[in-house]
């Protein structure tokens, strides 16, 4: 390995960013294939409340089993794997016509999904010192949010020009191709040739990958101790339910949002073509904006604690504006609002450096398997009690639940979280404690 200086660690953050923009493509897609598809296959809105919520079923439940697939196998063979198994299964929606055959379908992807989020929070942790988490983790969350932008209104006219199966077939083509492309580029930190003596140091240094922790490619077996351990401290609980009460309006966004615009608001999305994904850039700016804060405000003096945890509570106040939209009519103030909303989400969405900075350094695929567990049991629920109140008429009460929940999370965040620093896991939990890593920033 030479002296020379690399940025090896960037490469790794634009195969995050693509990953993660072509994963929430695969979730999303039903929501812009909705119209024509609930009208060719007969499907009223808690029907199509149930299709958008199967994805999260899955999803939810398999995160703790696929938090530990990844710190059992490592991340290189496990991520390409997945995104051809979701891959398949986005593409397979495009042939189904029953209501069933849909649905297991968005079972399947939420299954194969599951280890997606858990995959790059262990990578960043591997790959980043701690300085520099809240960023990259902003990067690659924004990929949801910028690829839903820029793609939507062509898969909105893909839809009306050759039906709404070409969506499905699109999407799932991409993914296969991107998972070859994963399994050739993708290395750990301690098998990258590309990897120069500065910057090994400066991983290490700064809290990333351990020197020989995991040179062996053997990984740690979790038990059922390291399952109460991370069951039972406050700051965890915090996070899982403000990721709950965070993910309600992205969940409205990725299933109703469009429907809400053409059915319920009489809004042309092909008409008014990009200014529908004004709120997605808004989330994809708000994402990236709080990343820099949260890693620069330690930088100026601001504690740890207060630099990770006041972005989120404030992005989650500023996203409860999307109750404004029940008292608005014409185009541009709606799209303002959701802008509005949708910004202050993506600001908050960097709970996943709080994951990194306050799980035990050996369960932080288990950790992370179970935060996001939770976050997606909004999944589950939103569309699904969507779905049951608009039947009854208009959307204005499902505005009011998303804000509700929203506001939950502002409470969790602020009263339960409290410090935040890592929890060591007991002796008593596991295997001995990782070899001691070099000093990084008070967290």
């Amino acid at each position: 390995m030479g002296t020379r200086t690399t940025r090896a660690r960037h490469g790794v953050a634009l195969l995050l960013f693509v990953t993660v923009a072509i994963n929430y493509l695969d979730r999303s897609n039903l929501s812009v294939a909705a119209l024509g598809l609930s009208r060719d296959l007969s499907l009223d809105p808690v029907h199509l409340g149930i299709i958008f919520s199967g994805f999260a079923w899955t999803y939810a439940f398999f995160q703790v089993p696929g938090g530990w697939l990844v710190d059992r196998f490592g991340p290189r063979g496990l991520y390409a794997s997945i995104c051809a198994l979701w891959s398949l299964a986005t593409l397979a929606q495009g042939l189904c016509s029953t209501f069933l055959a849909l649905l297991a379908c968005r079972l399947l992807l939420g299954l194969f999904e599951a280890p997606s989020f858990p995959t790059c929070n262990l990578l960043v942790t591997r790959w980043f010192p701690e300085a520099e988490r809240g960023r990259v983790i902003g990067l690659y969350t924004s990929a949801q949010y910028i690829g839903l932008a820029f793609l939507t209104p062509v898969l909105v006219l893909a839809q009306r020009r050759l039906g709404w199966h070409a969506v499905f077939f699109m999407t799932g083509a991409i993914g296969i191709a991107w998972a070859g492309i994963w399994l050739l580029a993708y290395r750990d930190p301690w098998a990258h040739a590309g990897l120069g003596e500065h910057e090994r140091e400066h991983l290490l240094q700064g809290g990333a990958w351990s020197e020989g922790a995991h040179a062996s490619g053997s990984y740690r077996r979790p038990t059922a101790a390291d399952l109460r351990v991370v069951l039972t401290h406050r700051s965890l609980w915090g996070i899982y339910l403000g990721q709950f009460a965070l993910n309600a309006v992205p969940w409205f966004f990725l299933t109703w949002f469009p429907t809400y615009l053409e059915r319920y608001r009489h809004i042309d999305l092909a008409r008014t073509g990009y200014s529908s994904s004004l709120p997605f850039l808004a989330a994809f700016l708000g994402v990236n904006a709080s990343g820099l804060l949260s890693d620069l405000l330690p930088r100026l003096g601001v504690s740890g604690s207060a630099a990770r945890k006041a972005p989120i509570i404030a992005g989650l106040l500023c996203s409860t504006s999307i109750i404004a939209a029940n008292y608005v009519s014409s185009t541009p103030w709606i799209v303002f609002f959701m802008a509005l909303s949708f910004f202050g989400n993506g600001f908050a969405s960097i709970t996943w450096v709080l994951v990194s900075l306050i799980a035990p350094r050996e369960l932080m695929g288990l950790t992370g398997g179970i935060f996001n567990f939770f976050g997606n049991l909004a999944g589950i629920l939103v569309p699904l009690l969507i779905g049951f109140v608009v039947k009854e008429g208009g959307f204005a009460p499902a505005l009011l639940l998303v804000f509700g929940i929203t506001t939950l999370g502002v409470l969790s965040y602020a009263l339960l979280v409290g410090p935040v620093r890592r929890i060591e896991l007991p002796q008593a939990a596991g295997a001995p404690p990782l070899p001691a890593r070099g000093p990084g920033p008070a967290a």
